[in-house]
């Protein structure tokens, strides 16, 4: 089978292509930058340029693809916006890909994307999810809720550093998922005939709120959290004053993402369904524990390891110091 990567350069779809590729099927991914996309290449995809931006390079880019995995959004740095992006150029390629035939279309969604509409990106999602399901195409749609690998720069990373961590009050509880797990459904739906047409929410075994993954940081690197509570009123004031330039746009976007976290509803949802029609056993994804436990293991080892090299070289140049320091005073006994 031949598919057709859209967003490949990304934490989800780089790990789309390679599980496409180790399951033998033949990748090709549309790309902006190719110095950028060049890991993607060597792993065995194909480049092909082009953006959702730029519409003429859709056909070209679907010759030959028998299956369309789209996991494309907006960067809150990115200059698109997300109505060009995810709403417009997410159309287009539905429509392109009807037009060349695409036997399958994988779409990544979010979860509970119906539930706000006032959520610029989750009202989108939801908007290409019907705009997909007429469209005639043979879809699959996969909601999720969130990263594992986002966590990393939103905890970790500063509990280590001894940085702030901020949190909006009483956080809703969010069920997040490792990518390469994702990437694993979005593949496996390609070979499962029951999974044409349907939607299937894809998240982690349980739901964890800011303090309770702030809690479990702290346990693994030793270090205990500075938490900044960031006022809901705040976030809100300051997502109104980013709408007046054009330039903030996307981060204003993503700042009403605020709205969804502080709800004090779970994002979250039962899986056993999307279990069972994958043939994906729990026991198969990754942990929010391991994941964490894994990533703390290695950083604290390579921190081992810096400080035993700095040590190292310290102590070398205390040994150089000595040897010369003999040598010094004899020369200057003689002189006297």
């Amino acid at each position: 089978m031949t598919l057709l990567v859209v967003g490949a350069t990304g934490t989800l779809g780089r790990q789309i292509v390679r599980r496409a590729l180790d399951e033998g099927h033949q990748v090709r991914c549309l790309v902006r930058n190719f110095r950028k996309a060049a890991f993607l290449k060597e792993w065995g995809a194909e480049l092909v340029p082009g953006s959702l931006r730029d519409l003429e390079s859709l056909p070209p880019a679907l010759e030959g693809v028998t299956a369309v995995v789209d996991a494309a959004t907006v960067r809150a740095t990115d200059t698109s916006s997300i109505k060009q992006v995810d709403w417009e150029g997410n159309i287009a390629l539905i429509q392109a890909a009807k037009a060349a035939g695409v036997e399958r279309f994988i779409f990544i969604s979010i979860l509970d994307a119906e539930k706000y509409p006032e959520v610029p990106l989750m009202d989108i999602k939801r908007c290409v999810e019907l705009a997909l399901a007429a469209s005639g195409l043979n879809y699959t749609i996969l909601r999720t809720a969130g990263f594992l690998q986002g966590l990393i720069g939103q905890y970790a990373i500063p509990i280590l550093e001894q940085q702030a961590v901020w949190v909006t009050g009483d956080s809703s509880p969010i069920a997040y998922i490792d990518t390469q797990d994702l990437a694993k459904f979005a593949v496996r739906a390609l070979a499962v005939p029951e999974t044409v047409n349907q939607t299937y929410p894809v998240v982690g075994s349980r739901a964890w709120g800011a303090y309770e993954i702030i809690r479990l940081c702290e346990r693994l690197s030793g270090k205990e959290a500075k938490v900044t509570r960031m006022p809901l009123g705040v976030l809100r004031a300051t997502r109104r004053i980013m709408r007046f330039f054009q330039w903030t746009w996307n981060v204003a976007d993503r700042l009403t993402f605020a709205d969804v976290i502080a709800s004090g509803k779970p994002l979250a949802a039962p899986m056993e369904e999307t279990y069972r029609v994958f043939g994906i056993e729990p026991s198969e994804l990754t942990t929010l524990e391991s994941y964490m436990q894994e990533y703390y293991s290695r950083i604290m080892k390579k921190l081992k390891e810096a400080e035993y090299e700095k040590e190292k070289v310290k102590e070398k140049a205390m040994k150089r110091k000595l040897k010369r320091s003999p040598f010094k005073n004899k020369a200057g006994n003689k002189a006297q």
